[in-house]
């Protein structure tokens, strides 16, 4: 049965000592819960101005397609959707941990 492993010993276990593991800068990545947040909410918000610029834009003149206007009103609108839910749900996971009894 064992005839047809011997292919098996030229491998080499893993040796915990070579796993390096990885370099993290804590300036470049510090991805506390307030900057995912803020970064969440700048998105959001840039997003709102460029549909109100392409919708400005459209209004000008300047922008024939009805079609950049719409998409660009519906992503700014399923952001900002998502974004209240997501508020939301933290705030009945506060108030629920609020309540938790020690």
């Amino acid at each position: 049965m064992a005839d047809g492993i011997d292919g098996l010993n030229g491998i080499k276990g893993i040796n915990p000592n070579t796993i390096k593991p990885e370099k993290t800068n804590t300036d470049k990545n510090n991805l506390d819960f307030a900057n995912i947040l803020k970064e969440a909410i700048e998105e959001v918000n840039a997003l709102q101005k460029n549909a109100d610029s392409v919708a400005a834009d459209y209004a000008a003149g300047k922008i024939t397609d009805i079609h950049q206007v719409i998409i660009a009103a519906e992503k700014a609108s399923l952001s900002l959707k998502l974004t209240s839910e997501v508020t939301n749900r933290i705030v009945e996971a506060y108030k629920e941990i609020m309540r938790m009894q020690i």
